[in-house]
């Protein structure tokens, strides 16, 4: 009789690293590109995550235990870090070049488009044909059929944005952050435009940010590195004030969603319906009057 195939091996991640250093330099030029808006430390972060990342890898390829066989990769190669952050940092760079204020012009339309696209596009060519690795993927179809719990969750986004977005969109006055729509080709260019950077977030944030940093470390340490870039992103575009407390448990439910469902699909429809009601209540209060019967403020 053949003889039974090997098992896979299980790549067993450490709970701590040192490889986490670089990665959190990296992630942290996020805020300092988002939220501080000094560009330059921005760079110096990203070079010293780079750099920090390169003698780390250089040290483990010249000691003991190369990467081949690594005990704590279970005797797998370890993917190359240096590479998965250089498609962060790249993807970052590609963001920062434009100012992220919303706006609804065809000018500022086109270049949010460009950056943000090529934010997602960049990272995913070289990941595919320069470095040949396919790190980056859009799972589509992942997953199988949503379960009943999936479904549940869906209506709750719903009830959880009609009940809390209102209050803080309009209490705190950040929807002054957006653009007054008033009329019905500007309420149709902010439904676009909502709906388009949602789908973006997850593309970015979620299949690129986190599934790279995922193949280096543990899942809760992973999400919070992704949390940190998708929340300073979200600060720019406009969710301030206390607006964070919102993001942070937002940007770390998507990550762990992802990972259950592994369906790119799922958490795009997530983000759509909680944008969905984001449009409507900035339509709302740029239009008092118009939809005062839906919500509660």
């Amino acid at each position: 009789m053949p003889a039974h195939p090997a098992p896979a091996r299980v790549v067993t991640l450490p709970a701590w690293s040192w490889r986490l250093a670089p990665a959190l330099l990296v992630c942290l030029a996020a805020p300092a590109f988002f939220v501080a808006r000094i560009p330059w430390l921005g760079w110096v972060l990203l070079a010293g995550g780079l750099v920090v990342a390169w003698l780390i890898e250089r040290r483990d390829a010249d000691g003991p235990s190369a990467p081949d066989d690594d005990p704590a990769a279970g005797g797998i190669r370890r993917p190359s870090l240096v590479r998965d952050l250089s498609l962060i940092a790249v993807g970052l760079l590609i963001v920062s070049v434009i100012d992220l204020k919303a706006e609804l012009d065809n000018l500022s339309m086109l270049r949010f488009t460009l950056a943000l696209g090529g934010a997602v596009a960049v990272p995913y060519v070289i990941s595919r044909w320069v470095y040949r690795d396919r790190a980056i993927r859009f799972p589509w179809r992942g997953g199988g059929r949503w379960s009943a719990f999936q479904w549940t969750w869906l209506v709750a986004v719903l009830g959880l944005g009609w009940l809390i977005l209102p209050f803080y969109f309009i209490t705190s006055g950040v929807y002054l952050n957006w653009p007054v729509v008033d009329t019905p080709e500007l309420i149709a260019r902010l439904f676009v435009g909502v709906g388009a950077v949602g789908i973006w977030d997850e593309l970015f944030f979620i299949c690129t940010c986190f599934a790279l940093l995922r193949r280096h470390f543990r899942f809760w340490q992973a999400n919070t590195l992704q949390a940190v870039v998708f929340v300073s992103f979200l600060w720019e575009l406009g969710y301030k004030a206390w607006g964070p407390l919102l993001t942070i448990p937002f940007a770390l439910l998507q990550g762990f969603i992802f990972m259950k469902t592994r369906s790119l699909t799922y958490v795009v429809t997530v983000h759509l319906l909680f944008d969905a009601v984001v449009f409507l209540v900035l339509v709302h209060a740029h239009n008092p009057g118009v939809l005062d019967g839906l919500f509660l403020v």
